[in-house]
């Protein structure tokens, strides 16, 4: 049965479409004003229609997706005391947390830390703060096999080194337990555009597999230990098919890799971006860590961190009463984001739910071709550390930062910076610290601006 609207709005093909734009700007080349050039090399359109499907791998696309709807709602917490961090861990997972991310400042006590949490159940991830020197992972894991003699969830967020084989050697009993991580939040925050994220990113992996297999892993022992951790910006669109693109993307680059498997789905650990966020207006940043949530949940991450609102405010070694109110609030009101687009949105019932968007469709395969080229210019630089002590990953980042820069310089608009902006009496003074150089600068687009 035709449907009753076809009478009244008939087929119309983008040629006509183009062609009712330009009479109604009256403006020559109006058509061209309304593309948009982006950072990232290509041009999109303003205007798509399903013919223009018909030139992509859709079905190579799509099958690269997550196939299994949902994510896990992972709350950070920065580990200062063990006992006191733990009845604050063990509230949070009894207030809406399916997984915890525990940021270390030093080798921890975990038997009053994970007091009354099993890690069967509850994943838990592993990280160090920007503070921290080092630990020995490979004591932290023999510890944690004690005080949980079971299978692990859960993972390390760091940078792969030689204790990384030990490690995925020691929690091979463990299969949901993630040793192997590639990240890209120091790219992220230098200033990357999506493309270099995601060609950097994969590049630092390659480099990891190279060491690791060079330590008598197999290939087949390390892609189920992998998981890739993103920050989530707010180019709403741009950020769906980041995610999208990185699926692509690692379904390919395992391809070169002799595999007994064809099919490894990657494990996406998405949080959301500080680079973004402003200590002016704080409150702006509630905004936009629900668009970068929801991105990062369309695009299909498994594992969702939500930075509270204040997380750029810095932190005090001693907070008053007022000040631990003001935290309570700001790590509920972030958990509750990914509640909300659970159980309210519904976002938690399909798997990938921008599949056949003509437009988001077309920017996957976009970012996807760029990155790749961009992966492989690394490539043949000898691989990730060698393109980073040769200067040319922080050249591309700073050129990428000043490109942001300059453009909310000539009028892009910064919500509660540049535009919007309330500086109100009560408003917390900044106690974080910038640009922390470590191998790559660590940078806020606000803070010029602030």
């Amino acid at each position: 049965m035709e449907p009753p609207s076809s009478s009244l709005f008939p087929a119309t093909d983008k040629s006509a479409w183009q062609a009712q734009v330009q009479k109604e700007l009256k403006t020559e080349g109006a058509y061209e004003t309304l593309r948009w050039h982006t950072d990232e090399g290509f041009t999109l359109e303003p205007y798509y229609t399903a013919a223009d499907l018909s030139d992509l791998p859709l079905a190579t696309i799509q099958e690269a997706q997550k196939q299994v709807p949902g994510w896990l709602t992972a709350p950070e917490r920065f580990i200062a005391n063990e006992k006191a961090d733990n009845i604050r861990l063990r509230d949070t997972l009894t207030r809406g947390a399916d997984a915890l991310v525990l940021t270390l400042a030093k080798g921890p006590d975990l038997m009053p830390l994970l007091n009354g949490i099993k890690l069967s159940e509850t994943p838990v991830f592993f990280r160090l703060s920007a503070e921290t020197g080092g630990i020995n992972w490979v004591d932290l894991i023999r510890s944690l096999k004690t005080v949980a003699p079971y299978q692990l969830k859960g993972g390390l967020l760091t940078n792969t080194d030689i204790t990384t084989a030990e490690v995925t050697r020691l929690t091979a009993d463990s299969p949901q337990f993630r040793t192997v991580c590639a990240s890209s939040h120091d790219f992220h925050n230098a200033g990357a555009t999506a493309t270099q994220e995601l060609a950097f990113t994969l590049a630092s992996l390659a480099d990891s597999y190279d060491l690791l297999t060079n330590e008598g892993l197999t290939i087949d022992q390390l892609i189920p230990k992998t998981i890739i951790s993103l920050s989530v910006g707010t180019s709403y669109f741009l950020e769906i098919a980041k995610l999208r693109a990185l699926r692509v993307l690692f379904s390919r680059f395992i391809t070169h890799y002799p595999l007994s498997s064809s099919h490894y789905p990657v494990v996406i650990h998405a949080q959301t971006s500080t680079f973004y966020d402003t200590t002016a207006t704080p409150y702006t940043n509630l905004l936009r860590a629900t668009t970068e949530s929801m991105a990062a949940v369309i695009g299909g991450c498994d594992v969702l961190t939500i930075h509270p609102y204040d997380t750029v405010l810095g932190r005090s070694a001693e907070m008053t009463d007022q000040e631990k109110a003001n935290r309570d609030f700001s790590e509920r009101i972030a958990r509750n984001v990914s509640l909300l687009l659970k159980d309210e949105s519904y976002l938690d019932r399909v798997a990938d739910p921008s599949a056949g968007s003509y437009y988001i469709e077309n920017l996957t395969q976009q970012l996807t071709e760029t990155a790749w080229t961009l992966f492989l210019d690394v490539e043949q630089q000898g691989g990730f550390a060698k393109a980073l002590a040769s200067g040319f990953i922080s050249t591309e980042l700073e050129q990428a930062y000043q490109a942001k820069v300059e453009a909310v310089r000539n009028g892009k608009v910064l919500v509660g910076v540049t535009k919007f902006r309330s500086d109100e009496p009560g408003d917390q003074p900044y106690k974080g610290s910038e640009h922390k150089e470590g191998l790559l600068p660590n940078q806020r687009l606000a803070q010029a601006f602030e």
